[in-house]
C-alpha cells in the first residue's frame, strides 16, 4: 500500500494494529527518514497510547508504552551485536506479553522468533511512501 503522507503513515500503522495481540513481534524495515517511527505511532495509537509520547529509541533502545497492551519499540541501530541485545534484556521482551517492535531488526536476526511479522517501508518519492507487510 502506498502513504501520501505522516498522517496516512500513522493511520495505516493503526489499522495494522487491529491483527496484533498480546506477543507479537513486529520487525520494521526502512531506511533512516523512511516512517518507521510514525507507523509505529499508528500502532500505540491503536492501544490508547498518545502519539505525541511515541519516540524513536535510538539512545534509550527501548521505549516501553503502557496501554491497553504494553507495546515495546526497540530501535537496534546502535547495537553492536546480538549479545548486547542479549544483555539488555531483548528476549524478555520479544517473548514477553506485550508486543514488540523492532526497528533495525537485522541487527538482532537470530534472537527474532520465527513467527515474526514483517513491515517494509520503502521511499517512492520525497512524501509517498511503499508499505509491505509480510507474514512469516
Amino acid at each position: 500500500m502506498l502513504s501520501a503522507s505522516i498522517k496516512e503513515t500513522i493511520q495505516i500503522g493503526k489499522q495494522f494494529a487491529e491483527r496484533l495481540k498480546p506477543g507479537d513481534v513486529v520487525c520494521l524495515d526502512g531506511d533512516l527518514g523512511a516512517g518507521k517511527t510514525h507507523f509505529v505511532k499508528g500502532i500505540a495509537s491503536h492501544f490508547g497510547i498518545e502519539e505525541y509520547e511515541v519516540s524513536s529509541p535510538t539512545f534509550t533502545l527501548i521505549n516501553e508504552y503502557k496501554g491497553e497492551i504494553p507495546v515495546y519499540h526497540f530501535d537496534c541501530y546502535r547495537i553492536k551485536s546480538e549479545q548486547e541485545a542479549l544483555e539488555i534484556g531483548t528476549e524478555d521482551y520479544l517473548y514477553g506479553d506485550g508486543i514488540s517492535i523492532v526497528e533495525w531488526p537485522k541487527k538482532i536476526g537470530n534472537l527474532l522468533p520465527p513467527e515474526s511479522v514483517w513491515v517494509f517501508i520503502t521511499h517512492k518519492s520525497e512524501h509517498e511512501r511503499e508499505i509491505r507487510i509480510e507474514d512469516a
